[in-house]
């Protein structure tokens, strides 16, 4: 187990049968606590559970006993985890609070949904459901998916639900067990799977994210009672594979870190299905109503990795250039300029990812991820077995890839098609397996 085929192998991966979403995302005593979606029972969706992992450093991940299991108000749907460090709900401090979704109608009798809470008193290890749930009865559709964050200046609990069709809305408590609604979000072209948090600006501002499912967000002003859009809706994942992505509570030293789950990735013949992204960490770029929202890989990623030897710089052409280094796991580097209207191809293993420099798009497999101003292009890949994630510009564009190889000598070749190229400031490095001891 942990050295099939097509197992990432720095990505996690539930230990065997489906998994999908992150949930219950939270930070506490030194551990990353990552729930997921899991089917404890088949490869295949269904069965909804709380699966559970613990990390001590973002990139090892040991699979424990599951968290959340189905009862008679549905099976385990989607939610979010934070640490009740003030004791506001009278189980303990310190106690972990996870809000989930019942899907009351995958029950007989059908049941609609309701939000729901469970509590840890043991830092994670063994949950207990409030037994007064559900603690937000069914408001329309397939309402599911909360994620609760803290509000200190207001001393509340403040829960982004979705709704149905692009709608979303906001609840507050101070209990974290009796809750009221307080305003109606929508979030073009999204759907499901929110996440609300803050970050600072460029300029030291406190802004407040609002997240979707797919990867759009919005920016704006949060008092306790009102979120005031400040931005348009933007995207910020323009992959084919990355999914609700949910953001850890109560990390350390400020940190906003995320991770997704990267769906719809074909992994055949092997005794699990999906995988998460490699986490990342956010920032807040700009100020004066006009903000990115960047992406980083974490800087654990250090503990995994060791540098190649390689030249800074290659010149290309339209005949193939291998990267001189072997194996199948990278972090890559790279500036990239090149002459308007030619075209670099870079072949990861035997797939094609396309810079088009006339049309400024970046096209790997099925989606066309923009190019962000008009010179020269700065890029990251992380690169597993069966992955790519792309970062562009310091990550202010990014994408997430699942991909299965294709038959090919050297892992990395470069060429140009229409006119020459310049790689600058290469760097690679190769990723440690984590499942083996060598990380």
């Amino acid at each position: 187990m942990y050295d099939e085929v097509h197992r990432p192998r720095f990505h996690f991966s539930a230990r065997q049968n489906w998994h999908n979403d992150p949930n219950g995302l939270v930070y506490h005593a030194g551990r990353w606590h990552l729930f997921f979606q899991h089917n404890p029972e088949a490869t295949v969706w269904g069965n909804m559970t709380w699966g559970h992992a613990v990390s001590d450093d973002l990139v090892h991940w040991n699979q424990v006993e599951h968290a959340l299991h189905p009862d008679e108000l549905g099976t385990m749907f989607s939610g979010s985890a934070v640490v009740d460090e003030l004791d506001t709900s009278a189980l303990g401090e310190e106690t972990l609070l996870a809000f989930y979704t019942a899907a009351g109608n995958h029950v007989e009798p059908p049941k609609p949904y309701t939000q729901c809470l469970a509590y840890s008193t043991d830092g994670g290890d063994t949950w207990l459901k409030f037994d007064e749930n559900p603690i937000v009865p069914w408001i329309e559709a397939h309402n599911r998916d909360p994620k609760v964050v803290r509000h200190s200046p207001t001393r509340s609990w403040i829960m982004a639900l979705y709704l149905a069709d692009d709608r979303y809305c906001l609840l507050r408590s101070t209990d974290a067990k009796r809750w009221e609604r307080i305003q109606n979000i929508s979030l073009e072209h999204d759907s499901e799977c929110p996440d609300f948090f803050p970050l600072l600006d460029e300029e030291g501002i406190e802004r407040w994210v609002f997240w979707g499912g797919s990867g759009t967000y919005l920016v704006g002003d949060f008092d306790g009672t009102v979120f005031a859009p400040c931005s348009k809706v933007q995207t910020c994942e323009y992959g084919s594979n990355g999914y609700a992505a949910q953001t850890w509570s109560n990390a350390p030293r400020g940190r906003r870190i995320q991770i997704s789950w990267m769906s719809g990735g074909r992994y055949p013949e092997m005794p699990f299905n999906q995988q998460m992204s490699f986490p990342v960490e956010l920032s807040l770029r700009g100020s004066n109503d006009d903000w990115t929202l960047c992406r980083w890989p974490v800087e654990e990623i250090e503990l995994i990795t060791a540098s190649l030897e390689i030249p800074e710089s290659f010149r290309l052409d339209a005949k193939s250039r291998p990267m001189p280094v072997v194996g199948e796991l990278f972090d890559m580097a790279f500036d990239l300029s090149a002459e308007h209207g030619s075209e670099v191809v870079m072949t990861i293993r035997g797939v094609p990812m396309t810079f088009d420099f006339g049309q400024r798009v970046v096209n790997f497999r099925d989606r066309k991820v923009p190019m962000p101003g008009t010179g020269r292009l700065s890029v990251r890949l992380l690169i597993d077995r069966a992955s790519v994630e792309l970062f562009l510009d310091g990550g202010k564009l990014s994408a997430s890839f699942c991909y299965l190889p294709d038959a090919h000598i050297d892992p990395l070749v470069f060429r140009s098609i229409g006119g020459d190229a310049n790689l600058g400031r290469v760097r690679v490095k190769r990723v440690n397996d984590v499942w083996r001891d060598d990380g």
